[in-house]
């Protein structure tokens, strides 16, 4: 101990001097800094070495060095005061190590490619521990977490929260044996008081809700319905053998008063983790990333950013098809010196990188042919999510799902009792399943004051350039969160069937891959045509701060499934199809289990994964990725189901029958509803795979 703190005395003294010295260097040449920080060692070019790095920021680094990157065993301080003391490999901490912040905390464990992954114990400033599993900086498997306050939870644990089989011990003698979800007791679980009374039964938001049953130590116990909603609770007592009993006993005191002291102890966010934190020898600049195989020109390395994004299950792609169910968006951004290309997409994605991303579509102001239709919209959604609205419940009656359930609301120029004056024409605006999709947005956690400026905001909508084949048109929210997407009458009736049995998905599943539809509307216009626009607001599945450079509409079928652009007008914006996908998507063990299932676990929106370049032999191959190359590159994912609308009609059946006369019945798109599912999915899992 004694000397780890002399050596950190030590390297405080050298960063101190070294920042005063920075401060003049940074100020007059570059090139200067670099040289201090890497200077040449006639040993570099040998077998690993012992090497002392003082970088031009403050940090420093001593330990094993190879090829110009700390690879072995290695401290590692920065001049914030966190520091690493562990293995190395290849520039990256890998293996046992440990990570100290400033504050006093620290972790002790596994690491992998610069996470906390694996085995390993956090232990916080506050004194609070967590011993067991983790996945990519989060608390994911078996663990033991005990608290400041003297509580401890042991059992599983998935995304940083409890959720699975576990024991919570409070320290007052309380504890809780039983299911978990999202860090609250949920689902079946037993509650045992200090005093001996216990409940078993079923949990909801930490709360008793359905079937269960409540046992005085004397023997008596009430069984009943649970609710904290005195309505809805009913029940039995039965009274124990003796005389005495607790008939005056009302079943909301659990709710009120034994539940008042087993409150949930939050665990201690971490300031910034590992991964993030910058290292500043040379080669690591931000948006560099290392090839594990290949990709090396000359003796030097190329750069490939760390975000490239992908999307699984579809991708908001504006040229599908109407039942485009997969996509994958891939996004590889250059470094601030170069870029590490694609192999054969090397001259393209360096033409991408010499200009800014443009953003999509075109911008709906005054003169625009659609500007009176963009006003009205503005207008409907800021009557319909603003009106006054009773307090909602998430168990909503057969009734708010009937296709009958709309409101029809005027709006005249001149304004009404209910609407303002507007600058457009007379119009009509109806709501489907108002209450529906006001739930729905509260189960997507959307805040109404948000939504309403993201649509109605002073800043206009952009229309995307070129409609899909349905014919629909889409527009874009300024701050990209919302999409709106014109829909047919037929679309309307498809998404209404199916209203009921999507509301209870996406209360089962609340991270469900599937597109999430907070409105459902109409305009009516005035005059002689009385036309009618309908259309439905979606979320944006590729809103992100980073910017994506490959997208890809997947559907698992080949006939057509190329884009129909010359190579040199791709661009970011461009979406391409099963046939131009060249690469596999490798993702960590425990997410790629996850995805299989669809399960609780959030997936698909910014995904750290490896992506593998394959070779196909030819483009008549269904569904085969062709052999893999071995180079593999570290990119971000974005993934989700879209386009779910499409009704297989009498329509797609004659598409279907006509085009199995020209072509293999088993490439076209347009098939029965059991064999597309059947075939995307083995599709799907030929694309995303475990990463071993």
């Amino acid at each position: 101990m004694s000397e780890e703190k002399g050596w950190e005395a030590t390297v405080r003294k050298s960063q101190a001097a070294t920042k005063r010295r920075s401060n003049y260097i940074f100020g007059t040449t570059m090139s200067a800094a670099v040289a201090h920080a890497d200077d040449d060692d006639p040993s570099c070019n040998e077998s690993v070495y012992h090497a002392e790095r003082v970088f031009p920021c403050g940090d420093f680094y001593t330990g094993q060095w190879h090829e110009g990157l700390p690879h072995g065993h290695g401290k590692y301080l920065w001049i914030d005061g966190c520091m690493y003391v562990g293995e190395w490999y290849k520039g990256k901490t890998m293996g046992k190590g440990k990570f100290s912040w400033p504050c006093g905390a620290t972790y002790e464990g596994d690491f992998k490619g610069g996470y906390m992954d694996g085995k390993g114990t956090y232990t916080g400033s506050s004194g609070a521990t967590y011993r067991g599993s983790w996945v990519m900086n989060l608390r994911q498997g078996h663990g033991t977490k005990c608290y400041y306050t003297g509580d401890c939870y042991e059992g599983d644990w998935r995304r940083g929260v409890q959720d699975g089989h576990g024991r919570y011990q409070w320290r007052n003698g309380n504890h809780y044996i039983g299911q978990w979800k999202n860090g609250v007791m949920n689902g079946n679980g037993t509650m045992i008081w200090r005093n001996g009374n216990r409940y078993d039964g079923f949990w909801e938001d930490g709360l008793p809700k359905g079937n269960g049953t409540f046992r005085w130590s004397d023997g008596s116990f009430y069984v009943g319905v649970w609710s904290k909603d005195p309505k809805d609770q009913n029940g039995t007592y039965y009274p124990s053998g003796s005389k005495s009993g607790n008939l005056d006993w009302d079943p909301q005191e659990v709710f009120l008063k034994d539940l008042s002291d087993c409150q949930i102890c939050a665990c201690e966010k971490v300031s910034i983790f590992p991964s993030q934190k910058t290292l500043n020898f040379p080669g690591t600049e931000l948006g560099y990333v290392k090839p594990i195989k290949g990709n090396v020109e000359d003796g030097k390395l190329r750069r490939m950013s760390v975000d490239g994004r992908l999307s699984n299950y579809s991708l908001a792609s504006m040229e599908s098809n109407d039942t485009s169910v997969g996509g994958g968006d891939g996004e590889w951004r250059d470094g601030d010196e170069g870029f590490c290309h694609f192999d054969d997409l090397d001259s393209r994605m360096h033409r991408l990188n010499l200009r800014p991303v443009k953003r999509q579509g075109e911008t709906i102001s005054k003169g625009h042919k659609n500007y009176e239709l963009m006003l009205n919209l503005q207008l409907g959604i800021r009557h319909s999510v603003g009106r006054p609205a009773p307090a909602i419940s998430l168990d909503l009656k057969a009734s708010c799902f009937d296709p009958k359930e709309k409101v029809w609301t005027k709006f005249p120029p001149e304004g009404s009792k209910y609407t303002p004056p507007h600058q457009s024409s007379d119009f009509k605006w109806k709501d489907y399943c108002p209450v529906v999709f006001r739930t729905l947005r509260k189960l997507f956690n959307v805040d109404a004051a948000d939504y309403m400026l993201s649509i109605c905001g002073n800043d206009a909508l952009r229309e995307l350039s070129s409609p899909g084949k349905s014919g629909s048109f889409f527009y874009l929210t300024n701050d990209d969160r919302y999409m709106i997407k014109t829909m047919k009458k037929a679309e309307v009736k498809v998404l209404l069937r199916m209203l009921p049995a999507y509301y209870t998905h996406v209360r089962s599943f609340e991270h469900t891959l599937v597109t999430k539809f907070y409105g459902l509307h109409c305009v009516k216009l005035a005059g002689p045509n009385q036309k009618k626009v309908r259309f439905v607001i979606m979320g944006n599945l590729f809103c992100s701060e980073y910017t994506i450079h490959r997208r890809f509409d997947l559907k698992g079928s080949s006939h057509g499934r190329t884009t129909a652009k010359p190579e040199s007008e791709i661009d970011p914006t461009t979406t391409l199809k099963d046939l131009d996908l060249n690469y596999i998507f490798r993702l960590h063990k425990v997410w790629f289990q996850e995805f299989c299932r669809l399960s609780s676990i959030k997936l698909g929106i910014g995904m750290p994964a490896r992506a593998e370049k394959t070779t196909r032999k030819s483009n008549c191959e269904v569904g085969l990725m062709g052999e893999a190359a071995g180079n593999l590159y570290e990119i971000i994912l974005f993934f989700g189901i879209i386009d779910i609308l499409q009704d297989y009609d009498i329509s797609k059946k004659l598409e279907h029958a006509y085009k199995s006369m020209h072509y293999d019945p088993t490439s076209i798109s347009a098939v029965d509803p059991k064999q597309y599912s059947k075939r995307f999915r083995d599709f799907i899992l030929r694309v995303f795979v475990e990463d071993t």
